[in-house]
């Protein structure tokens, strides 16, 4: 080789130094590959069907293909988590590190020979032979980062003494303390800071490394950043307080941490939430007793949302009964603003609760006073689309409107019945408890023809004002018809059937009895019974105290709540 001899002598030693380091690693590299050439002068093929003790081939095998293919990160990932890999022997008698030397990729083979074996000692050898302890591969992740994440303090000692930049940031602004943090990575956030490492850095969503170790419910690395000076009332740029990332986690000890270095309990993100919201709704109980102590009512009043939302959203009874017996509201509703995020406008907690399907909490609810009937869809008809016997009955015992009318697709007759219509227990159920049924028997047709002038017929989107002879006699509810209208007529008086009705029920099974109650008068104890249910009203009858209370024989009780009919085997119908 020849040199410029303008160049001074100091220079042409520098590079002959960086020749010799050069020439050495490739010699070591040629040595491997010679010792592994010796063992595969004779390979011994393994019996059929009887896979080699030692490794897949390259093409079997994810470690080698993907040394091939330069795939660093999963590579990386490998050597943190999966080193046995490493050991892996292929048919040629190869190693990973063989395959690394083999390619042109001088990142797969530093990263290859750093994990293979002597991790320490080879990590040493590449930082002394001009290794960048600064590179970063395609997601900005450095060296130094990554030996955080393999949980390697020798490594992140070795980095920082070899010159690692210990600010230095990563993918969205985030520094090393920020991962170590994350990870709850006591060891490395100590090392890091007696390095020099800022408390308190921001990533590019605002994010500081005690909002993640609060996030993550690490005490021991919350209390060292603390020490260290680390801002206890920081905001991300969501306005999420470090509070709030704490009650994630919900670790008691963290948020007790935090409540001492003054963070505020009653500082709400952009989206309204407060610490409270959040653990509420995660179901950490203790860390809520906490935060409910320190929670001012009026702040959560302006947030526009009350915690026995989260806590039903959640499924939480236990927070729930919490945050009632702490006096909590169960009938504070959603404010406008919060209500447009959902499509079906829903205002309170006890929506939350049905619509989860969530007998507990609904009954908690209702038990503090909850109002059935403050949604625009109501909580009956949730329970009615669930089918939940137990939810319905609850709801119906604590006032729920059993003649509600829908907003959509409106019918003559409560709305209600549209769920019942194949279900007998659910029928009997809405009726006991004071449905409208003459309202079904309402048809102002009467024998003459129902095809009135300007009738728009059925369509898949319109519905307005049907009747209820319409909808039964529908070609896919006709067959229903006779159980329906029989039981119907087991609270009502004498009713007129329509020329309509009356011609598809003539066609069920139940027709002669439905006949013979039509053409005969109603027993005197029927007649009663319905007169004394007129006086007492419905909310009266729905309600066990007032029953119980009431100066009549118990089985004059029964009949009046026409107990005769056992709900559980779906009767089909009684003697008149």
């Amino acid at each position: 080789m020849e040199f410029d001899g303008s160049r001074m002598d100091g220079d042409d030693n520098d590079e002959d130094n960086d020749e010799d380091n050069d020439a050495a690693f490739q010699y070591m590299i040629q040595q491997s590959l010679l010792d592994s050439s010796k063992k595969t002068e004779k390979p011994q093929e393994p019996p059929t069907g009887e896979p080699r003790s030692s490794g897949s081939g390259p093409e079997d095998s994810s470690i080698f293909s993907n040394i091939r293919q330069g795939n660093e990160e999963v590579l990386r990932d490998a050597c943190a988590r999966r080193r046995g890999e490493l050991l892996q022997v292929d048919a040629r008698g190869w190693t990973p590190l063989h395959e690394a030397a083999a390619q042109t990729n001088l990142n797969i083979l530093e990263l290859v020979f750093a994990a293979e074996r002597g991790l320490m000692e080879n990590a040493a050898f590449l930082l002394q032979h001009g290794a960048d302890p600064d590179s970063q591969d395609q997601v900005l992740d450095s060296p130094l980062v990554a030996a955080i994440r393999s949980d390697r303090l020798d490594l992140v000692e070795l980095l920082l003494l070899q010159g690692a930049t210990v600010e230095q940031e990563g993918a969205h602004g985030r520094r090393p303390l920020h991962e170590a943090a994350r990870l709850g990575k006591a060891g490395a956030v100590t090392l890091l800071l007696e390095a020099g490492a800022h408390p308190d850095p921001r990533s590019h969503y605002g994010l500081t490394p005690l909002a993640l170790a609060a996030q993550g419910g690490h005490r021991e690395v919350v209390q060292a950043l603390l020490e260290r000076g680390a801002d206890a009332l920081s905001q991300a740029r969501d306005e999420a307080s470090v509070l709030y990332e704490a009650s994630a986690a919900g670790d008691a000890a963290v948020i007790g941490l935090l409540l001492e270095r003054g963070a505020d309990a009653n500082v709400a993100n952009n989206t309204g939430h407060m610490p409270v919201h959040r653990a509420a709704h995660r179901g950490h109980l203790r860390a809520l007793e906490l935060l409910i102590r320190v929670t001012s009512k009026a702040e959560v009043s302006e947030s526009g949302m009350s915690p026995l939302h989260s806590a039903a959203a959640g499924g939480h009874p236990r927070c729930l009964k919490v945050l009632l017996d702490a006096g909590y509201d169960p009938n504070d509703m959603l404010h406008p603003w919060v209500r447009r995020s959902y499509s079906d406008e829903r205002k309170s907690a006890l929506f939350f609760a049905v619509s989860n399907n969530d007998v507990t909490s609904t009954r908690l609810l209702l038990e503090g006073g909850a109002m059935t009937n403050q949604d625009p869809v109501k909580c009956l008809q949730v329970a009615l689309r669930l089918g939940n016997y137990e939810l319905m009955e609850l709801l119906l015992r604590f006032g729920a409107n059993v003649n509600y009318y829908c907003r959509v697709n409106t019918t003559h007759f409560p709305s209600a019945l549209q769920y019942a219509l194949k279900d007998q227990v659910v029928l009997r159920m809405l009726c006991q408890y004071g449905y409208d049924v003459h309202r079904c028997f309402d048809c102002p047709y009467g024998n003459s023809a129902h095809v009135p002038e300007g009738y728009e017929g059925w369509s898949d989107s319109v519905i307005k004002d049907t009747l209820f002879c319409e909808v039964i006699t529908v070609s896919w509810l006709k067959h229903l018809s006779g159980q329906v209208v029989r039981v119907l007529l087991d609270y009502v008086d004498h009713v007129t059937l329509c020329s309509k009705l009356k011609g598809a029920v003539m066609e069920q099974p139940q027709w002669p009895d439905i006949c013979r109650l039509q053409e005969n008068a109603r027993r005197l104890k029927h007649l009663c019974r319905l007169r004394i249910r007129r006086c007492l009203g419905r909310l009266r009858l729905r309600s066990p105290v007032f029953m119980s209370f009431l100066p009549l024989p118990g089985r004059l009780k029964d009949y009046l709540l026409y107990r005769e009919y056992d709900m559980c085997s779906g009767t089909s119908g009684g003697k008149d």
